[in-house]
């Protein structure tokens, strides 16, 4: 069975910056993707960055490129969203999300498997 463990997220100014992380439980592939996707109140989900873990794939959606750099760890079986020059429009709950092989780093926001979000908010 398959979990995912987030940590990080919270409140931040402006300009701030937070790290989320999260943690994969029960994959045992050689590649798979994982990443992050947030939706905010009223609005549709949005990918926001992922990797093929064990490649350098990685996809950033353009209102995060520049600001948002997703890594991994692959002896943890997990990645990290660093995020700097967070914005009010950043504002969101963030999930993790896991997919097994074949996988996209592109389409993190229909990944299969997902943990239970973490807030992040940005205030102005």
């Amino acid at each position: 069975q398959v979990q995912l463990m987030e940590t990080g997220g919270g409140s931040v100014q402006a300009g701030g910056s937070l790290t989320l992380s999260c943690a994969n439980s029960g994959y045992t592939y050689r590649h798979y993707c994982m990443g992050w996707f947030r939706q905010a109140p009223g609005k549709g989900r949005e990918g926001v960055a992922g990797t093929v873990v064990g490649s350098d794939s990685t996809y950033y959606a353009d209102s995060v490129k520049g600001r948002f750099t997703i890594s991994q760890d692959r002896v943890k079986n997990a990645v990290y969203l660093q995020m700097n020059n967070l914005k009010p429009e950043d504002t969101a709950m963030y999930y993790c999300a896991a997919a097994p092989p074949p996988c996209f780093a592109q389409y993190v926001h229909d990944y299969r498997d997902r943990g239970q979000g973490t807030q992040v908010t940005v205030s102005s």
